[in-house]
């Protein structure tokens, strides 16, 4: 199936939002009105054995409708916002010429926005052992010593990251140390290069209090399906904080529970206020999204009428 005549692009349907709003069961309706696939954009779906903690859709559900971009690595390995545009991409395009629409659901922002804003990243990707390298150097130095080293190669880089933001700290030094120039760069690049894709954005939000009620008893239901047995046994495979996928929310703090850093009361406390937090932060990046189309969830929506609204809007694309 060709592009639209009009645009010359692929129209992308897309549905983000918190964790804990509802977007992958609204993505499972719309996948099957619009019999397409759905896309994961969540970095932590991306991990094997990484199941009950990550929501990850369950096995009937796979059955009933694919799911891409799920289950990619091992726990040890890692996966960058790049690894992701190039597998979306292809993925995109090969449901499109399926004469499917392609339909992306999750809530890490910045894969979506590599995809969608076409972020310029460089062609040596990531290196773990300069990745390591400074790791390292951050736990014998500090991170201030990182930030003072990244104010000084890359100054515009260093005005838009935190001085706490660890992860962007790292990766803006391994960038320069693996292309020799600044990541600054690639962001200027990025606003050269138009998108192929034209988006129909759609993101789910809820009432504060609603929500962290929400994802309160969802850490309850998780636990109480075998979350700390998955940990468990993740570390038994040899997997620990070292490992990417162990570094995320609720797995870290229960292998701190395995590894009698702190009771498993305050291990689930500690999920469940860092889970609110996480979707505090999603919210506040989601909402500098100009191209979104907000839907308010309450106890009176239906994801059925939900996602039957959306179908009648879109589903001429593919006719």
């Amino acid at each position: 199936m060709n592009p639209e005549p009009k645009t010359g692009k692929i129209p992308l349907l897309i549905v983000a939002g918190p964790t804990a709003t509802g977007k992958s069961a609204l993505a499972m309706e719309l996948a099957v009105r619009l019999n397409t696939d759905i896309i994961s954009a969540d970095s932590a779906q991306v991990y094997r054995g990484l199941d009950i903690g990550t929501a990850k859709p369950a096995a009937e559900e796979q059955r009933q409708v694919k799911h891409h971009l799920i289950d990619l690595v091992d726990p040890d390995q890692g996966f960058s916002a790049a690894d992701f545009q190039m597998e979306a991409d292809l993925i995109i395009g090969q449901l499109w010429q399926g004469g499917k629409l392609p339909l992306m659901a999750g809530g890490t922002g910045l894969y979506i926005k590599a995809v969608t804003d076409r972020f310029a990243f460089g062609p040596k990707g990531a290196d773990p052992e300069i990745r390591a390298a400074l790791e390292k150097q951050t736990g014998a130095e500090g991170l201030d010593y990182l930030y003072s080293r990244l104010k000084r190669i890359d100054p515009q880089a260093a005005e838009r990251i935190h001085p706490h933001d660890r992860k962007r700290i790292t990766r803006a030094l391994e960038v320069y140390a693996l292309e020799g120039k600044p990541i600054s760069e690639q962001v200027a690049q990025t606003k050269n290069r138009e998108s192929p894709y034209r988006l129909i954005y759609f993101a789910l939000s809820m009432e504060r209090g609603a929500l962290y009620e929400r994802i309160d008893k969802r850490v309850d239901t998780m636990m109480g399906q075998g979350f700390l047995d998955e940990v468990r046994g993740l570390y038994a495979r040899g997997y620990n904080q070292k490992s990417p996928g162990m570094q995320i929310l609720g797995y870290r703090q229960l292998l701190s529970y395995l590894q009698g850093i702190m009771s498993l009361e305050e291990a689930v406390a500690e999920i469940k206020k860092q889970t609110r937090n996480f979707a505090k932060r999603q919210l506040t990046w989601f909402r500098r999204e100009k191209r979104i189309e907000w839907v308010e969830i309450n106890e009176m929506i239906s994801f059925n009428d939900l996602a039957e609204n959306i179908y009648l809007k879109v589903k001429d694309i593919t006719q």
